[in-house]
């Protein structure tokens, strides 16, 4: 057993030491906050993303095979894995090719998926454009409205104050204006009987 001295105690426990301590991921959460933190420690550091296994270039076959494996393939103790080889390399290659051409389709898939998507969002768009257009015209046609009524108004106000008012004078008579009339009085209207129809009766 070790005395406890300097020597002895670990660096990272040692309180001389200004090396932060290390911290295990007790749970995968922790782990990959921990990761994600040091990702974002360094956000100017470049990010190495492998790619996959397509991205590899395979070798092409060769022109000339000299190792032509026959029907007496894995009769020597060597040959079998050369075998083996050349028909793995043969498969990777095939694969490639298969996978090449799945991301061929699938780009063709996605650029179609893609222009139907656009052209919805430009009808969309359209369709939104014209409704907002026919309700701000229908807005302004409003506010038109309003002011013409306004106008109008205030027109029938000015036409009915340039007409002369009939009121009745001291005799009974109707005259043009009340205001001529009071002049006539000497500022003063007297009070006459209401004119308005009399019916008798003949009996």
């Amino acid at each position: 057993m070790s005395e406890p001295i300097p020597e002895s105690i670990p660096t990272s426990a040692d309180p001389r030491s200004h090396r932060p301590t290390k911290r295990r991921a007790l749970t995968p959460r922790a782990g990959y906050a921990s990761d994600v933190e040091a990702l974002f420690a360094k956000p100017d550091k470049e990010i190495h993303i492998p790619g996959s296994a397509v991205s590899k270039k395979v070798s092409a076959p060769p022109e000339i095979v000299a190792n032509v494996q026959g029907s007496s393939a894995g009769a020597g103790s060597g040959e079998f894995h050369v075998y083996k080889a050349s028909r793995r390399r043969e498969y990777e290659r095939l694969r490639a090719m298969d996978e090449e051409v799945q991301k061929e389709v699938d780009e063709k898939e996605f650029l179609a998926r893609k222009a139907e998507q656009e052209k919805r969002d430009a009808e969309k768009t359209e369709k939104n454009r014209a409704k907002r257009a026919k309700a701000l015209a229908r807005k302004q046609k409003a506010k038109l409205g309003k002011k013409g009524d306004a106008a109008a108004a205030e027109g029938d106000g000015k036409a009915e104050a340039g007409k002369k008012k009939l009121v009745p004078n001291a005799n009974g008579v109707k005259t043009g204006n009340g205001d001529g009339a009071a002049e006539a009085e000497g500022g003063e209207v007297k009070t006459t009987d209401e004119i308005g129809l009399v019916i008798e009766d003949d009996d």
